[in-house]
């Protein structure tokens, strides 16, 4: 654990940054609220282990040098950008469409072949957004782990897992209490409205970005 210690200042600004990111609401968030009203607390955590894995994958790609050559070439950060979009429009269709026809609130267990799809979701929206990838440049800028050993880079893969899995994890425990979703069962095809447009725009935004 001493070889930990003289890690610990450049570990402090880098996890800074990252709960700033993880806690700012965006796609991720407008996805919890869906899934945290319409299908319970159960349901929105297990997102919360794709979201918190997909930026573990980023954090790892920055680390090895994938993010910087995404940074760097244009049409590849270009592609990146359409693929997200097109899943946030993907979002957007699946949210009207609730809101048109309200499918019936589910609780309790999710089954395993939900699970894998929560996390499938999770993860794909992590890691199609290019707006996380340049909050890891900016982390990895910092040289957090620069002449680390193995003790080192685990802690910080660790810590960074769990501060994305908890604040993302945050949103999901508020979104999934009871006055929430009750208000959400008296509402849905508002919100549910309101989600697809959120979606639609972030989608938007997205494809049309220049950064």
């Amino acid at each position: 654990m001493a070889d930990l210690i003289p890690f610990l200042p450049g570990f402090f600004a880098a996890f800074s940054i990252l709960m700033v990111a993880a806690s700012s609401p965006g796609p991720a968030v407008a996805m919890l609220l869906g899934i945290s009203m319409s299908r319970g607390r159960g349901a929105a955590l297990v997102t919360c282990l794709g979201i918190a894995f997909g930026s573990t994958t980023i954090n790892l790609a920055t680390m090895l040098g994938v993010g910087l050559l995404l940074s760097e070439a244009a049409w590849a950060m270009q592609i990146l950008r359409i693929l997200g979009a097109a899943y946030l429009a993907w979002l957007a269709y699946g949210a009207f469409r609730k809101a048109a026809n309200p499918p019936a609130l589910t609780t309790g267990p999710v089954p395993a072949r939900s699970v894998l799809r929560l996390l499938l979701a999770g993860y794909l929206l992590q890691v199609t957004n290019p707006k996380a990838i340049v909050f890891w440049l900016a982390i990895a800028a910092l040289g957090a782990t620069e002449g680390g050993g193995t003790l080192v880079y685990a802690a910080f893969f660790a810590g960074a897992w769990l501060i994305s899995f908890t604040c993302h994890a945050a949103w999901a425990l508020l979104l999934s209490a009871a006055p929430i979703r009750a208000a959400y069962a008296r509402a849905r095809r508002s919100v549910e409205a309101t989600l697809g447009v959120l979606f639609a725009f972030f989608a938007f935004k997205l494809a049309t970005s220049r950064s």
